[in-house]
């Protein structure tokens, strides 16, 4: 059992190995290929055993210089001139270095890396071109991004500050990263494929954005162009579904212990406007070509400035509320805010539930209310700005979407 366990490392290095070497073996101007990397990815889980057994950094150090070596040695210039290949060596060292972290013990981690390599690798053409579809606006909100999660957000003290202990400036920056971030996926997803795409890609992506703009801007196409009132009705529906996904992995990530009780009740929800959105999809019956939308970059140092400010607040409104109207108050808060932004309380409440301030009912609750009330300020925009015609369909898919939570509200909780 003992050597099983000990050749444990070494059939996963062998795998890896293979795995990119395959992968350098299908380019006609690697100099290294399928056995190459499978030695290497070898000689890094024997140098990790032998540096073990001698506890010494010696033989880790003397193989790393070989494999520098044989790739200096490979790397001569192409017959046809071709002496760019700088990826294979870098490649070839990283292989080395996982093969010592599977002895180590790191299985998962290597595993992972070796994983995300060989897709670099593989996806040479594709990274190339989305290198070029990308604006100066779009590197620099990646920037803005790296500066307010990798160095910002280390450097704030994670503690609870001012009244009833509830501002955090840590917890309170993180939520800007984390909402930052699923926009900044979305944005860049939207910007490569959702012109193209059709209804329900342009309202998942739309939604992940922003519902309200999304809303905003299908309303206007729908009164402008009575053809696209069928695909406006489609995007609009399915941008506001993805609300509830998108608080569903909000909660997965800063409150799991809410997570069993409050998924019930979205997932009726987005059932219930679901069967509407599918029905509106399908009604489709020609598509024509899909309205244009202009989404403003995520990653606003000025917006998320905003956001952390504003969720501050209604973190320390809904603890003054709670303390002096109890729950009630809270749901007051949830039913003002969701108006707005759903976002906003569905932190603070995750928040307030992790210091005990409310019950997991309650914090379903109040999450449940914003939900509510951002569906009717939906409502109102179509009202406003769609016409009549539009308002219609779209109130049955809200309608049956807030159905759909108050019955989750009603059963789970």
């Amino acid at each position: 059992m003992d050597e099983l366990r000990e050749a444990q490392p070494f059939l996963i290095s062998l795998g890896v190995g293979l795995m990119m070497g395959l992968e350098r073996q299908r380019r006609p101007h690697a100099r290294s290929g399928l056995r190459s990397f499978a030695l290497i990815a070898l000689l890094g889980t024997s140098a990790g055993l032998l540096t073990a057994e001698a506890a010494s950094a010696w033989p880790l150090a003397a193989g790393l210089l070989a494999v520098v070596a044989v790739m200096l040695r490979t790397a001569t210039p192409d017959p046809n001139g071709d002496d760019s290949d700088t990826v294979t060596p870098l490649a070839a060292v990283l292989c080395y270095c996982l093969g010592a972290l599977f002895w180590f013990g790191h299985l998962h981690l290597g595993v992972a890396l070796a994983f995300a390599a060989t897709s670099l690798m593989y996806f040479k053409t594709e990274l190339h071109g989305l290198s070029r579809q990308l604006t100066r606006q779009d590197l620099l909100s990646f920037l803005q991004f790296v500066l307010i999660s990798a160095i910002v957000l280390p450097l704030l003290p994670n503690q609870g500050y001012g009244p009833y202990a509830v501002l955090n400036p840590y917890r309170m920056w993180l939520m800007v990263v984390l909402i930052s971030g699923m926009g900044l996926a979305a944005y860049i997803a939207f910007r490569l494929l959702g012109q193209q795409r059709g209804a329900p890609l342009l309202g998942v992506l739309g939604g992940a954005v922003s519902s309200t703009a999304t809303t905003m801007v299908y309303c206007r196409q729908a009164r402008q162009s009575p053809a696209l009132r069928s695909v406006a009705l489609a995007v609009i529906l399915i941008a506001n579904l993805t609300v509830l996904v998108r608080l569903l992995l909000l909660t997965a990530v800063m409150g799991r212990a809410v997570l069993a009780e409050l998924a019930p009740v979205l997932a009726l929800g987005f059932l219930g406007g679901a069967a509407l959105a599918w029905q509106a999809w399908r009604g489709i019956a020609v598509t024509p070509e899909a309205a244009a939308m202009e989404v403003s970059n995520p990653i606003e140092l000025r917006t998320a400035l905003g956001f952390g400010l504003l969720f501050g607040l209604v973190l320390l409104a809904s603890a003054w509320l709670n303390q002096q109207a109890g729950v009630s108050g809270v749901y007051l808060v949830a039913l003002v805010s969701g108006l707005t932004d759903v976002d906003v309380i569905t932190l603070s409440a995750l928040q307030m539930h992790e210091q005990g301030q409310l019950q997991t009912t309650e914090a379903v609750r109040a999450i449940s209310i914003a939900c509510g009330a951002n569906l009717v300020s939906k409502a109102g925009i179509v009202a406003l700005i769609g016409g009549r015609a539009l308002l219609v369909p779209v109130l049955r898919g809200f309608l049956a979407t807030g159905l759909g939570l108050a019955a989750g509200v009603l059963l789970f909780t």
